[in-house]
């Protein structure tokens, strides 16, 4: 533990030294055992990026472990040697599978860099450090280098056996959300499009947090699955421990981000969360947001989704389905709202009244 905290000091100034992750004492998965990354739906193994415990990427970051991953990335624990500091490396597929949704994120966070500063929503917002592009063996791929957080707010509720966050923690997280989308609507224009649990996490006032997940991997190495096919390997993920000291919530992943000062009419959300005008097909803007916040609230206090949208005859989410939660609770949806649905007439008659088939 000293040694490890010995590294993670600046050193007078200097750029931190490379560590040898050599240790072969590590649980070696079977290659028929389908692991991480592997076990998502339409998985392409050419597609990712071979990211490998060790290496040194831009020659500036070292890799210590993996966090996660998912359909169009991989998340990784990285050391900052020039400027001492620990960071997280978000490295995409390659380009070529990403198409426009590739600058889509880079685009906001730019944007959001060029906005005014002062507003007290700004740090609420995760920041990006740095970007660059990795040659991978058929492809580029982007990277994107963002401040290390611990967990998100899904999997802290998910601590509490009763999957629900207690009143105080409920009201750091509102009026920290608040405060982002105040500054995300206002100064810059952005609407997030989709709020959710497990994008808003915690950070983390406790160094101690990654020296210990360093160390962890130098002495007991994760375990990994070697595929003989294409030389690659694929680490297991790692959770950082619970800081000493948790930070304040932060709003997170902006891949699905729009210019909210222009009206949209794309689908948008994640679907229990859709709100009316969305799957009406009317003009939105930052409204969808503010819905879209409204119900995560109601899931993460009382521990249930205040709409489902499970259409108990073909058993899967349905909009008709979902609609008619809304109608249920809410009432029918004034008049002035379904004239400017595009997708009224698959749910009204012209009449106005909602169709139940």
């Amino acid at each position: 533990m000293f040694s490890s905290l010995l590294r993670s000091l600046p050193q007078l100034g200097r750029r931190w030294k490379p560590l040898n992750f050599s240790n072969t004492n590590f649980v070696r998965i079977p290659e028929w055992h389908k692991i991480e990354e592997e076990t998502l739906p339409d998985y392409n193994a050419s597609q990712y990026y071979p990211t490998r415990i060790g290496e040194i990427i831009k020659d500036q970051y070292q890799v210590i472990g993996k966090l996660g991953f998912g359909s169009t990335s991989t998340a990784w624990l990285a050391r900052d040697m020039d400027n001492r500091r620990y960071v997280m490396l978000k490295i995409f597929i390659q380009a070529s599978s990403m198409g426009q949704q590739l600058d889509n994120e880079l685009n906001i966070y730019r944007h959001m860099e060029q906005s005014p500063t002062a507003h007290p929503g700004r740090d609420v917002i995760r920041t990006l450090l740095d970007t660059f592009y990795v040659d991978g063996p058929k492809d580029k791929h982007r990277c994107l280098v963002h401040p290390p957080l611990w967990e998100s707010v899904l999997a802290f509720l998910r601590r509490n056996p009763v999957e629900r966050l207690p009143s105080a923690v409920i009201a750091v997280v509102l009026h920290r959300l608040f405060l982002a989308l105040d500054y995300l609507h206002t100064e810059c224009m952005i609407a997030h499009t989709d709020i959710k649990a497990d994008n808003i996490m915690f950070g983390i006032n406790d160094e101690s947090v990654f020296t210990d997940f360093e160390e962890n991997e130098l002495q007991r190495p994760v375990p990994r699955k070697e595929v003989d096919t294409d030389g690659r390997t694929i680490y297991m993920s790692q959770e950082l421990k619970v800081p000493k000291q948790v930070g304040a919530p932060v709003l997170c992943d902006f891949g699905s981000a729009v210019f909210g000062n222009q009206y949209h009419t794309i689908f948008i959300q994640p679907k229990i969360y859709r709100a009316p005008e969305v799957i009406l097909g009317v003009p939105w803007t930052y409204s969808a947001d503010i819905w879209n916040v409204g119900c995560m609230i109601w899931d993460i206090y009382e521990g249930g989704s205040l709409f489902t949208g499970q259409d108990p005859t073909f058993e899967t989410y349905r909009s008709r389905a979902h609609l008619a939660e809304m109608i249920n609770l809410l009432g029918p949806p004034p008049p002035s709202l379904l004239t400017q649905g595009e997708l009224r007439d698959k749910f009204f008659s012209s009449e106005g009244k909602y169709d139940i088939q």
